[in-house]
Formats: C-alpha cells, sequence, structure tokens
C-alpha cells in the first residue's frame, strides 16, 4: 500500500475532532471584543466630528448629546483656502505618485528579473541596500539637490523621484513576481521578433496586474498619507497636502478647532477606504503570489 493510501485510510480511521461550540463561541466573543478595541478610536474620531466642541473631550461617550454637523462645513471652508484645494493638491501627487513608481519601478524590475546586463547582481544587491537607509539620512542631500534645481516651493521633489525607480521595496517585489513568469513565454516572443520592450509591454505587463496594482495601492496610501515630505518641500497654503491642511486645524495657542479637525480627518479617509474596498483582491492576489511559481 502506498503512502498516500495510508495516509488516507489513517485520516478515515481518526476523523479530525469537531471543536466544540463553546469554544467557537468564545473565540468570536474576543475577536468581537478586539475588533471594538482597535475600531474604538476611529469611531471616536467619527463621534467627535458631530459633537459640541466643549463636549469632545468631556466624555468617553460614543454619542453625542446633539448632532452638530456644522463642523463639516465649517472645516470645508472656514480656512484661508477651500479644504478642497488641499484634496485636489493630494490627489495630484498622489495620482503622479502611482503612475511614476508603476512605470519606472515595472521597468527597472523587468530588467533585473529577465535581462543580463553587467553588474546586474551587483546593482540588484545595491538596489535592496537602499531598503535599509532611512528617509531622514538622505533627506538633506536630497533637499540641497532639489534647493540647488529651484525645486523647493514646488510639488516637484514629491512626484519627479518617483518616476526614477526610487521605491525598492516594490522593485524588489516585482522581480519576486517577474521571476515566476515562465521564460518560454519569452522566448517563444523572440522566436516571433519580439523585442524586449515588446515582451514587456505585451507580455509581462498583462500578466502582472495582480503585483502592479499592490504598487499602486501602497503608493497611493504612502503617499496620501505623507506628513513629512510635503512639511520640508511646501510651504505655500495653496500646495498643502490634505496632511498639512489638517495640521492647520490645530493652534498651539490652545484655540484648535477639534470638531473640524475630526471631520476633515474622517473624509480624508474616503479615497483610501475606496482604494482598498475596490482593490482588495488585486492586492492580496498579488502579495500573495509575488514570492511564488506560476
Amino acid at each position: 500500500m502506498t503512502d498516500a493510501k495510508l495516509t488516507h485510510f489513517a485520516e478515515d480511521m481518526n476523523p479530525p475532532r469537531e471543536r466544540p461550540w463553546f469554544v467557537s463561541v468564545l473565540i468570536h466573543i474576543a475577536l468581537v471584543a478586539a475588533s471594538i478595541v482597535m475600531l474604538y478610536p476611529l469611531l471616536w474620531m467619527l463621534s467627535g466630528s458631530i459633537k459640541d466642541q466643549n463636549e469632545i473631550f468631556g466624555t468617553a461617550s460614543l454619542i453625542p448629546s446633539h448632532f452638530d454637523f456644522s463642523s463639516y462645513a465649517r472645516g470645508w471652508f472656514g480656512g484661508q483656502v477651500t479644504f478642497g484645494t488641499f484634496v485636489w493638491n493630494s490627489v495630484v501627487i498622489a495620482v503622479l505618485s502611482v503612475i511614476g513608481n508603476v512605470i519606472s519601478c515595472s521597468l527597472a524590475a523587468y530588467a533585473f528579473a529577465r535581462l543580463e546586463f553587467w553588474g546586474k547582481n551587483f546593482w540588484f544587491a545595491l538596489m535592496l541596500g537602499t531598503l535599509m537607509l532611512p528617509y531622514h539620512v538622505t533627506l538633506i542631500p536630497q533637499y540641497i539637490l532639489f534647493l540647488k534645481l529651484g525645486w523647493v516651493k514646488t510639488m516637484l521633489p514629491l512626484v519627479v523621484p518617483k518616476f526614477l525607480a526610487v521605491d525598492a521595496f516594490f522593485i524588489f517585489l516585482m522581480v519576486q513576481f517577474f521571476r515566476g513568469i515562465p521564460r518560454e513565454l519569452d522566448e517563444a516572443a523572440m522566436m516571433d521578433g519580439c523585442s524586449p520592450w515588446r515582451i514587456y509591454w505585451r507580455i509581462m505587463l498583462p500578466l502582472s496586474l495582480p503585483v502592479l496594482a499592490t504598487a499602486a495601492i501602497f503608493s497611493f496610501i504612502w503617499t496620501w498619507d505623507d506628513f513629512f515630505g510635503p512639511l520640508i518641500y511646501l510651504s505655500d497654503i495653496n500646495t498643502y497636502t490634505v496632511q498639512l491642511g489638517l495640521r492647520s486645524f490645530v493652534d498651539s495657542t490652545g484655540s484648535s478647532d477639534w470638531s473640524s479637525l475630526f471631520a476633515m480627518s474622517s473624509l480624508s479617509l474616503i479615497p483610501v477606504f475606496l482604494i482598498f474596498l475596490f482593490f482588495q483582491r488585486l492586492l492580496i492576489d498579488g502579495i500573495a503570489t509575488a514570492g511564488l511559481k506560476r
């Protein structure tokens, strides 16, 4: 009798025992309690956006004594510029960053995964080494460079580097995915007269939609949530992003408009939530299959 048959016979003789019902109930109760603990800060923020200014820190209850939605109008129109200006600036920077990262990182990953050139392993190791460098280490040289180029106080330092394959994490992720695509497809295409560029455009990209979507989603979220980069390079309020716009609601003298801050913070979560909601399947597929053979 083969090993497979012996294993199947043993499973028939000793079927797995079902979990007692009370254990399942306890597990679900624990998961619900943990979910409530994790979601409470978000729910508290949403509740604070419709509370009176004096009631926000006066009670831990999520239910306001009376509903006040004026904070949304006050937060959107109450500043020197409308909050829509901040949203538009963030959308422009995030979309351009997504386009730049997907194009440049996929090209670099295709070169590392499929092409042969001098020093390939050395350059790949050097690229991976950049993952170990904190952003703050390269901040001063980058700032000096952008200052000499005259890009400071503009969006260019936040966008242009994305078109130069500066995110090593996305390159590594795509390299792992490209290596899982059979090389026989490349060889067949080369026999039909396809150049490396056409192989990249016609074969690699269509087969790599999950990992490209993963890179696009992470790039959008990280760019949308970035506070430090815009803080360094942007000084004109008309070019502020959402994160800098939210900071403007907090006053160091103590007269902060917290309800408006919570209202605009709640609105700023909508784009990220929608991106994840509609593209979560591609995100999971891209992460799950990036390191597997296909």
